[in-house]
């Protein structure tokens, strides 16, 4: 099925809006990034100003805007608003857009039923979920290099749940058994690495990489094998960084949490085009 120009053009519209949306999330995983390590409630009480406490009100919480708005500062106060607020906020908009983009096109030219437009649906919302949490993940780890099982655990649910419905819907009971060997094997694995290395892996490490083989394994191995490998290669990259720069040493912790995601978002957006171009290298191909 060939997708005309316009309705081309209409599901790019749908990936702005998608990406609007998104940065309205990220000016509430803003609220969960502050409070979830102190174990506050993230509903209760409406978000205050962090050095004055006065409420802050709607016209001055719009994503990004507000903040330039305001100059960057507390309309009570005149504190000074980290930078940080605006930049997850628009980083928020540009991720969902990005996995709009990925998945969106799926549901034009895939896929002509009602039932499987359904299923390619409920992937769209299952990753978009997905992005959100690494969002707050990975900025809860890199500040207190935890991983809170407040978010991770309550998303082996969620992801099931949707990934669940996507197959369901589409008829790819297939996809849905690879996410379940996906989530066992890259939970086993990390667990094995904190066996054999006590101190280099976190169990909340492993707790989530049964999340993430979750939804690598569904979209296929491809994005799985790709997805698991590009952390270490993401991670080493990093730390080698460090130490070559001398702003760490080899006793050092560095948080992997973001490594992980990292490199499964790679799995995610170029897993299968990964795989592809290195198995042609030696003339073989991964599809029957």
């Amino acid at each position: 099925m060939t997708v005309r120009p316009s309705a081309t053009w209409r599901w790019v519209r749908v990936e702005i809006l998608v990406g609007a949306f998104g940065s309205m999330i990220g000016s509430f995983l803003n609220v969960i990034v502050y409070r979830v390590p102190m174990k506050r409630s993230i509903i209760s009480p409406p978000s205050a100003c962090t050095k004055c406490g006065v409420r802050i009100k709607g016209y001055d919480n719009i994503p990004v805007l507000s903040w330039l708005l305001l100059r960057g500062k507390c309309r009570s106060c005149k504190s000074t608003i980290s930078i940080r607020y605006p930049i997850v906020e628009l980083g928020t908009g540009l991720f969902f857009g990005i996995v709009a983009w990925k998945f969106l096109p799926t549901m034009v030219s895939k896929f002509s039923s009602t039932a499987l437009s359904g299923g390619a649906f409920f992937l769209l919302i299952a990753f978009l979920y997905l992005a959100a949490v690494s969002v707050a993940l990975a900025l809860i780890d890199l500040d207190t290099q935890t991983l809170p099982n407040w978010l991770v655990l309550p998303s082996y649910f969620v992801g099931a749940v949707l990934l669940g419905a996507a197959g369901i819907a589409s008829g790819d009971y297939g996809a849905i058994l690879r996410a379940g060997i996906g989530a066992a094997v890259l939970w086993l694995i990390y667990f094995a690495m904190t066996l054999v290395y006590p101190g280099g892996m976190g169990f909340g490490d492993v707790k989530f990489a049964g999340v993430l083989g979750l939804f690598l394994g569904y979209l296929g191995w491809d994005a799985l094998i790709v997805g698991a490998f590009a952390a270490f290669v993401l991670g080493g990259i990093f730390g080698l960084a460090l130490l070559a720069s001398r702003r760490a040493n080899r006793k050092s912790g560095i948080p992997f949490g973001p490594w992980m995601l990292a490199g499964a978002w790679v799995g995610v957006l170029f897993g299968e085009p990964i795989v592809q171009s290195y198995l042609s290298l030696f003339g073989l191909t991964s599809r029957a």
